[in-house]
């Protein structure tokens, strides 16, 4: 068994997270991921409402095990409902990213739940200390979703030299092998999302999944374009990692003219709506090439989990006594 800080912290058999993707990462898949020995995460976006949130708790907490809710500052400094309603589910951690979580820290610790923060720079790990963020997840550009532009590696090792607390690797992993890296590079853990794109418990559609199956990683665009059709409150400096499509490949370096043409905006609410993935942003990260089949979320973390503790195993043997 494989044990870190942040399982001794939540009890956990593996340490893993599922990453809190909004409209992927609902009750059931957090569920699954917990049942599998992780932490799973309920993501929750802009358009969510308080209700959705009470009731994805509810399902994840069928499992009686520690689970996790993922809120975005940008959309927390206009929708205090969303953190009420995730202190009243008590889950055992949430995470409070794309912003300054300083505010939302205290009232989350009053209520005895842990804070995450997603960081991707320097500046955001020096402020999440201040914060008194208790687990830090440095998020590389790798990873599938909204994400920042360096690589997770650097970052996470500089990361474990200005931080005592727990940091969490996140972005590009998606094999056991690549989690024992994480691990012996001084990850407590590692945060997931990609591997979990096509395990059925997920709120994506079929075909949605099917698309990830069939991609490539080097099929993959980090663009503001989807954002920018939709007209999302999304900062800048967080672009999203999404499937290169008919979409992106048309507006992606042209976003300034894409603010003002009201035509392409509405093809992609209508791609949202009837599931058109040629319009509708699908996002995945650069490890999207190694999920080729669809299995139970619960799966893919026991199999990552005891392919980590092989290939940490025999890492050991490259030190000769």
């Amino acid at each position: 068994m494989i044990r870190t800080p942040l399982t001794r912290w939540f009890d956990l058999t593996t340490p893993i997270i599922g990453a809190p993707m909004a409209g992927v990462a609902g009750g059931a898949l957090a569920r699954a991921v917990s049942l599998g020995g992780g932490l799973g995460m309920i993501g929750v976006s802009g358009t969510a409402t308080a209700g959705f949130v009470t009731e994805q708790c509810a399902i994840a907490a069928e499992s009686e095990l520690p689970f996790g809710v993922g809120l975005m500052v940008w959309v927390l400094d206009d929708r205090p409902d969303l953190l009420e309603a995730t202190i009243a589910a008590a889950p055992s951690l949430v995470s409070v990213s794309f912003g300054n979580p300083a505010p939302y820290v205290g009232p989350l610790h009053d209520a005895g739940i842990a804070v995450a923060a997603q960081v991707n720079t320097t500046d955001d790990i020096r402020r999440a200390e201040e914060a008194a963020v208790d687990v830090i997840v440095v998020q590389g550009t790798e990873a599938g979703g909204h994400t920042g532009r360096r690589a997770m590696l650097p970052l996470l090792q500089e990361a474990v030299t200005l931080t005592d607390r727990p940091v969490v690797a996140a972005g590009g992993i998606a094999t056991g092998r690549g989690m024992a890296g994480a691990l012996v590079a001084g990850a407590a853990g590692v945060w997931i999302g990609t591997p979990l794109l096509s395990s059925p418990e997920a709120l994506n559609s079929p075909a949605a999944r099917a698309r990830v199956r069939a991609a490539g990683g080097d099929g993959t665009v980090l663009t503001r374009a989807f954002d920018v059709a939709q007209r999302l409150a999304w900062p800048e400096r967080w672009p999203g990692r999404a499937l290169a499509n008919e979409f992106s490949r048309t507006w992606h370096g042209r976003e300034e003219d894409l603010s003002h043409d009201l035509i392409s905006s509405r093809r992609v609410a209508e791609a949202l709506r009837t599931g058109d993935l040629e319009h509708a942003p699908v996002y995945a990260g650069e490890s999207v090439g190694l999920l080729v089949t669809e299995r139970s979320a619960t799966d893919v973390v026991r199999e990552l989990d005891a392919e980590a503790e092989k290939a940490l195993r025999a890492a050991a043997r490259l030190v000769g006594s």
